[in-house]
């Protein structure tokens, strides 16, 4: 077969999951720019011809490390599912020749960049201002409705997003934000091509409000959706939409699902815009994980777009529901084989899948109590869930057992969680009454002791 150098960084699916899909249609050499996951080895590492791990570098150090052990390994293709490898790898990919997402990535990227182009194109976009210091605050609340969201510019995993409500909330978020940016950094959490990006680089913009009753099919669905799809040479193939739980202030995820409970005329229109925003990006060949807020009356905005796959299990969410490897399609495209993309979005799938992150507050948004040390095991996950329905641990995403489950904290985003649980079920409605109890429950189900004999469903995903 023909090999592919992978570069894996912080995020992405996990390997246990990408790397048999890639290695089912090509050679895996891996490039390591993070620590790899010794705990699921045993399923990634066969799929792999050789390993190699090396310190990241940083922009044309970092190229230049890509694309010395792509001609190594005689690569036909450079990968990434990280966010923070994106750029880098579409760098190498044009000085090698090979397809990739093109040199307008940056776009993909930056979302100061990314609402310039979109407001540039006429894609609904919520005012914005780009934060480079207390005179652009300043600027922002002359010119913006508050309140308004920081966002850190390079940021995944809404980590260093912050609400604020007057010039002296945001000055002291902004201070925040570049201080958990710097954490973040500090555990591989952050963008690989530009130096300092992630820590200095900001942005406000309005905060826009959602009405997901006037969109959904039943109560409990958060007000956005993504749209996952694939760009072949310039032409987008937008394949399904995900959907999602109510976010944890500021914006944090705590659950995708799939399908998304949308009247199919309103996944269509769903569609379009997505369209509108990738095809603006100008985007060569590529995953896309497009993110789009639904508002009263139909209205719409593009929350960002992002040159990779959705993160967590959302691939895998797809492959069960709509039975698309959008992986195996990528790395085939990616080699120049036929992909056999669906005619038109699919709207309709076979059953429900979902990736449920813990996190240390309620339903609504309140902290947990207490903080219970992490034990998937003492759970008794067949008490939360309905009939037919499975969970299983992501261990590559999760604390190790007798962890404590650490304290959300809003600046951090993602960076809080304690583990992450892929479920599947019969239907989308079931599947979110499953993720709905679960969250209730956990706080006491962590605290209370296992009973004696007790099984628990599924196995590590």
């Amino acid at each position: 077969m023909t090999p592919i150098l992978f570069v894996h960084a912080q995020g992405g699916p996990p390997l246990e999951y990408a790397v048999p899909r890639m290695a089912a249609h090509a050679e895996v050499h891996v490039l390591a720019l993070a620590p790899l996951p010794r705990t699921t080895e045993s399923v990634w590492l066969p799929g792999c011809a050789s390993v190699t791990t090396v310190p990241p570098g940083e922009g044309v150090e970092l190229v230049d490390l890509i694309c010395s052990h792509a001609r190594r390994v005689g690569a036909g293709a450079v990968l990434a599912l990280s966010e923070y490898a994106v750029v880098a790898v579409a760098h190498a990919s044009l000085r090698l020749g090979l397809r990739g997402a093109g040199e307008r990535v940056a776009g993909a990227r930056d979302k100061r960049l990314m609402r310039r182009i979109w407001r540039d194109a006429g894609v609904p976009v919520p005012g914005f201002t780009e934060v480079h210091s207390p005179d652009d605050i300043t600027a922002a609340f002359e010119t913006l409705r508050p309140p308004l969201l920081l966002k850190a510019a390079w940021s995944a995993g809404s980590t260093g997003h912050l609400t604020v409500w007057n010039e002296q909330e945001a000055e002291a978020a902004w201070k925040t934000g570049r201080s958990v940016m710097e954490a973040s950094s500090a555990q591989g959490y952050a963008e690989l091509h530009a130096a300092d990006a992630g820590v200095s680089d900001f942005l406000l913009e309005e905060i826009v409000t959602g009405r997901a009753r006037d969109w959904f099919d039943g109560d409990g669905w958060g007000d956005y959706v993504s749209v996952e799809g694939i760009v072949a040479g310039g032409r987008y193939h937008p394949l399904c939409i995900t959907g999602r739980m109510p976010t944890v202030a500021p914006f944090t995820e705590r659950a995708s699902l799939a399908p998304a409970a949308l009247p199919q005329a309103l996944q269509r229109r769903v569609e379009e815009v997505s369209r509108a925003a990738v095809d603006a990006l100008g985007l060569d060949t590529c995953a896309t994980h497009t993110e789009v807020k639904l508002g009263a009356d139909g209205a719409m905005w593009l929350i960002e777009t992002a040159a990779r796959f959705g993160g967590v299990m959302t691939t895998r969410q797809v492959e069960a529901v709509f039975g698309l490897d959008m992986i195996g399609m990528l790395v085939r495209e990616l080699l120049g084989r036929d992909v056999g993309y669906p005619d038109r979005m699919l709207t309709e799938g076979e059953g429900a899948a979902g990736s449920l992150v813990v996190l240390a507050v309620d339903a609504g948004g309140r902290p947990w109590t207490t903080l219970p040390a992490w034990d998937f095991e003492a759970v008794d996950w067949p008490a939360l869930i309905a009939p037919g329905s499975r969970v299983e641990l992501v261990r590559e995403h999760s604390l190790a057992p007798g962890s404590p489950v650490p304290p959300y904290e809003e600046a951090g985003g993602a960076n809080s969680m304690a583990a992450l649980c892929f479920l599947t079920a019969e239907s989308a409605p079931r599947l979110l009454a499953d993720c709905g109890r679960i969250v209730a429950a956990l706080p006491e189900a962590l605290a209370t002791p296992p009973s004696a004999g007790r099984s628990t469903p599924g196995s590590p995903a």
